[in-house]
């Protein structure tokens, strides 16, 4: 990919988006020919397979296809620039590891500058390996961020329990209830009352799907610090302290840097 834009000599990047970077569709300059975007951004999706850590980068220029601009593809070249520092970097699959679930919810309070929708963001491990994730932007415009976050918890609260139908599928017991985290103190308590109160009213029948698993025991809220929300890089571009810390979390490995110290062991 990056000898086919012609980056091969270049500097690579920290992260895969600028901090504090705000797109719209009418960014920079119209783009004369779109297809070499498209197919960019085609690739880069095929690669969040694997590269979890750029899922919201992708997920961001995605939303650009219909009319990319320059500064579009600049921000799409600012990714492969940031692929080049670990092209070997992976997901490691443990074979020791535990068969429980765990999950971490975030959004982006109104993120998109376009139509003031929200980014949510979700993962899921097994274990300590990371097995689903998801970086989008909402359907409809929440009023308030407690309502964006809820929005995302049951988003991720759906794929939970798909994630526990699977294990059954398996044959593999999950007698637990699967932790998820948030962030958000007022999203935590609309789950956790089953009072429907007049300042919830707003928010679709839909997403109180959360508080049925709840009280089914199938999902059990714990509260976590913004620094330890590991679904965070999945809704906004961060700064690279935060983003390598929580890249740190998402358990991935570089495949060359233990080739790399077999070679310098062999040295010694």
């Amino acid at each position: 990919m990056l000898q086919d834009v012609g980056l091969l000599s270049s500097k690579p990047c920290p992260t895969p988006m600028q901090p504090q970077l705000q797109l719209h569709k009418t960014s920079g300059e119209p783009l004369s020919e779109s297809t070499t975007y498209r197919r960019l951004i085609g690739r880069l999706l095929y690669l969040t397979h694997s590269r979890p850590e750029i899922a919201y980068a992708v997920s961001k220029l995605s939303q650009f296809l219909d009319a990319p601009t320059t500064e579009h593809m600049l921000a799409g070249l600012h990714v492969l620039k940031f692929l080049k520092n670990n092209p070997g970097q992976g997901l490691f699959f443990s074979s020791a590891s535990s068969l429980t679930l765990k999950g971490f919810s975030d959004s982006d309070w109104g993120a998109c500058q376009d139509t003031r929708r929200s980014t949510t963001g979700f993962c899921f491990f097994l274990g300590m390996s990371l097995i689903s994730w998801k970086s989008k932007k909402q359907s409809v415009v929440s009023r308030s961020s407690s309502e964006a976050e809820y929005r995302a918890l049951a988003q991720a609260t759906c794929e939970g329990q798909w994630l526990l139908y699977l294990l059954q599928d398996f044959h593999i017991p999950h007698p637990s209830p699967i932790i998820l985290y948030c962030d958000n103190k007022s999203a935590l308590h609309i789950a956790a009352n089953p009072v429907f109160h007049e300042r919830t009213k707003h928010i679709e029948m839909d997403c109180h799907v959360v508080r049925d698993k709840v009280q089914e025991g199938i999902i059990h809220l714990l509260p976590v610090s913004s620094k330890e929300q590991v679904a965070d890089i999945l809704t906004k571009p961060l700064h690279l302290g935060p983003f390598n810390n929580l890249q740190n979390k998402l358990g991935m490995i570089d495949i060359y840097s233990s080739l790399r110290g077999d070679v310098k062991d062999s040295e010694d």
